[in-house]
């Protein structure tokens, strides 16, 4: 089956795992799927991810993270660039998320980076997404 919307299906994978407390989720792989999950890992949003093949199909598992009082480290997720509205940024129009308590994921030409290092690097892209 094909998917119109890839990142906003992994959002949403995530988004209602964490609802029902799941300690993981699987989602379909892609290179970009796996660059989102490794910036949520390094910004500490997830415990870790794995890619697994089964056959000829391969499968991001994602562990999820909460903390001691069993909520979810992530309070959430939103979709900004979306395939019936592109969403393009440079380093003028960048804002911190939530004043920095969050993180824009944005698709440069030099790879997948937080909204963070956009700025210190000064450069631009497609806005894909925010995690608070």
């Amino acid at each position: 089956m094909r998917l119109t919307d890839p990142i906003a299906d992994m959002l949403a994978r995530m988004r209602n795992a964490l609802m029902v407390k799941h300690s993981e989720v699987t989602i379909p792989y892609s290179k970009i799927k796996e660059s989102i999950a490794a910036i949520f890992r390094d910004e500490g949003y997830i415990k870790n991810y794995r890619v697994v093949t089964n056959g000829n199909k391969k499968d991001i598992i994602v562990y999820l993270k909460y903390n001691d009082m069993n909520e979810s480290v992530i309070r959430g997720l939103k979709r900004i660039s979306k395939p019936g509205r592109r969403v393009y940024v440079n380093t003028k129009n960048l804002t911190l998320v939530l004043g920095g308590l969050g993180n824009g994921i944005i698709s440069t030409s030099a790879g997948i980076k937080t909204v963070k290092q956009c700025l210190n690097e000064k450069v631009g892209g497609e806005y894909l997404c925010q995690v608070w």
